[in-house]
């Protein structure tokens, strides 16, 4: 198993649409104003966040989170703000924990899995990024679970980098791929919550 380069993510981008839409190199400037890098790096994908779909899970609206039977009512939409510099964000509570979803779609090969890691600039405000699976044939738009472990709120900016894809290719197919079981999370296209 090895680790893919940035030739290899922009060849299986263009010829087999892994990533969609693609940015081929890694953006850190967009219509003159600096943003989280998102694209192509050396070894991975910067993925961004959405601007749709974001949750909180709150304790006003919810009373407990049961991954069995999850309750919908547990979440709230925070309001989509704007900063001096026309930046997009959501502000994350401190000590929180919110559902996001990414721009991109992944399409996993066969012979292929992601690994999802959160960004060092957001690591360093103090936000984890759970580390989630690609799995092998698994098609979607990436939910991303984010943990805000400050003691003040936190900015978290949509159409920006949220976290790198790192992609491992095997020397061979996988006998039953995520698409193959019908895996439940199959095809999400936008924020989708725990299911059984």
């Amino acid at each position: 198993m090895t680790v893919k380069s940035d030739r290899w993510i922009r060849r299986m981008a263009e010829e087999h649409n892994l990533i969609s839409p693609f940015e081929s190199k890694l953006v850190r400037e967009v219509d003159g104003r600096r943003i989280i890098s998102a694209g192509a790096s050396s070894y991975g994908y910067d993925m961004r966040l959405a601007d749709d779909g974001f949750r909180v899970f709150s304790p006003v609206t919810g009373r407990e989170i049961d991954p069995k039977r999850f309750d919908e009512e547990s979440l709230i939409e925070p309001p989509l703000r704007t900063a001096d510099d026309n930046s997009k964000y959501y502000l994350l509570p401190p000590h929180s924990y919110g559902l996001g979803v990414t721009v991109e779609t992944f399409r996993m090969p066969r012979k292929v899995t992601g690994i999802a890691l959160g960004k060092s600039t957001y690591a360093r405000a103090g936000l984890l990024v759970n580390t989630t699976p690609l799995e092998a044939g698994w098609t979607g738009r990436l939910v991303v679970e984010l943990a805000n472990l400050a003691d003040l709120p936190l900015r978290v900016y949509v159409n920006e980098g949220i976290g790198q894809v790192i992609f491992l290719e095997s020397d061979e197919d996988c006998d039953v791929s995520y698409e193959d079981r019908g895996g439940k999370y199959q095809g999400q296209t936008g924020l989708t919550y725990s299911r059984l």
